[in-house]
Formats: structure tokens, sequence, C-alpha cells
């Protein structure tokens, strides 16, 4: 299994190769990055270290892709949460695999169950939800670790939202009985799961995803869209004015 390759974009170790060089015998944490993540982890430094943590940094962002290539030259691939989802869940049912979800609702677990015994039959599933609250007691997290470690999938699925789930996958990684990726995807509990619609393709192939999701729910995601593309642009402006300045080694 050859090395991912990476590249160091505004301070984070980012991926730049394709998901096929995953390899998923090694247990390892995956995590993404996109501009409003890296706006929140700004003012937030254990999220920030937690992320700068991952063994693998997807580039979940036209905003972190964008980035790439004013700082670097570098053509980078967005990876969102839900293609590394789809791309594991190939992988799993070809080898007779298993996962796990922590996270969500008990309903929205459900339905992600039902959709996998039909789209992909192959995969040994189990999930658990945990408790809806800003911060897990002690009791909370040993009651996790032992749902997954009974189960001791292949991969780990973990939807609790940002930073929360990051946080959570860099603090208790040892303890956890997971053969391979330890993956923290957020939204796309709901995306698959149906009870949240994620923007079509046509949006996606265009790298206006966001925008799609903008338009469904302005209210709610125009601060994560509009406000924080602005304060990343302003944070992209400076580190292209600092790698201007930086005198050369020589």
């Amino acid at each position: 299994m050859k090395e991912a390759k990476t590249i160091a974009c505004m301070g984070y170790p980012v991926f730049a190769d394709d998901l096929k060089v995953m390899d998923l015998n090694k247990k390892s944490v995956v995590n993404t990055i996109n501009q409003y993540s890296y706006c929140v982890a700004e003012k937030d430094p254990a999220f920030k270290a937690a992320l700068k943590a991952s063994d693998i940094l997807l580039p979940d962002g036209v905003g972190i892709t964008i980035a790439a290539k004013i700082l670097l030259g570098e053509k980078v691939k967005k990876i969102a949460g839900a293609d590394l989802h789809a791309h594991l869940l190939e992988q799993m049912n070809e080898k007779n695999g298993s996962c796990f979800y922590l996270g969500a609702s008990q309903t929205t677990l459900e339905k992600i169950g039902q959709r996998l015994a039909t789209e992909y039959p192959n995969i040994r599933v189990g999930s658990f939800s945990p408790p809806f609250k800003a911060k897990f007691t002690a009791e909370d997290n040993e009651r996790m670790i032992r749902e997954v470690n009974t189960f001791a999938p292949d991969v780990l699925f973990i939807g609790m939202t940002a930073p929360k789930q990051e946080k959570w996958s860099l603090e208790h990684k040892d303890s956890l009985n997971v053969k391979g990726p330890i993956c923290a995807i957020g939204a796309v509990f709901d995306f698959y799961a149906g009870t949240v619609k994620r923007p079509g393709k046509v949006w996606r192939d265009l790298g206006l995803e966001w925008l799609g999701r903008l338009l469904k729910e302005p209210k709610r995601m125009w601060k994560r869209y509009i406000y924080n593309g602005a304060v990343f642009g302003g944070y992209l402006l400076k580190e292209k004015f600092l790698s201007k300045s930086a005198p050369e080694q020589g």
C-alpha cells in the first residue's frame, strides 16, 4: 500500500490523493476540513488540534481546494464525507465487511440500516444512538465505546456534528476496537437516511454543493457559507501575503 499524498495547506496536512490508496486494515482517524470548520477551529484550539492530528484529513469544500491552488499551485479534488462513506461501503460490501454507525437518532439509524440492507447486503451493520447533549459524561463515553467494541467493526462512522465528533474520535481512538478507519462524517447520516436531502449531482459536479444547501436552508446556512466564506477569504489572503513576504531560504 503506497503512502498517500498530502499537502501542507493553511497549516493543515490535507489529503491530496485518491481514496483507493486508503489502508482499510489500519486503524486511522479520518476527518474532513472545509472553510467553515477552518474558521471554527481558529477559535477552538481543541478542535484545531483534533483536525491536525487526523491520520487522513479530506478536503471537503471548494474553499480548501481553491486555497491549495492559490497558495501551492496544487490541483486537489474535493472529497466530501458522503464520497468517503460511499467508497467505504463499496469496499466493505465486496469483502463482506462490517461497519458501525455511532450518532444520530434511533429513527435515522433504522432508516440507514434499511437502505444498507438493500444496497449493500453483504455488510454486517451495527449502530448506537448516543444521548443528545452538549457534553458527554464518563458513563456516556464508556457506553458508546462498549457498544462499538462489542461489535468490533471494520469501519466506524461517527455522526455527532462538528466539532464534537472530531474531538471524540481523537480522545477515544486508542480505546476503540476498530480494525480500520474511524470516520467523522456528520451530516452524511441524515443524507443517507433521507431525512435531509443532499444537493444533486449537478450541483456537486459544478463545485456548488454549498450553494444548493444555502438555497434550501438559507436561514440556517447563511452564516456557514456567506459569513464564514468571507472570513475564510480573509485568512486565505493573509496566508498568501505572508507567503509572498517570507524571505527565501538559501
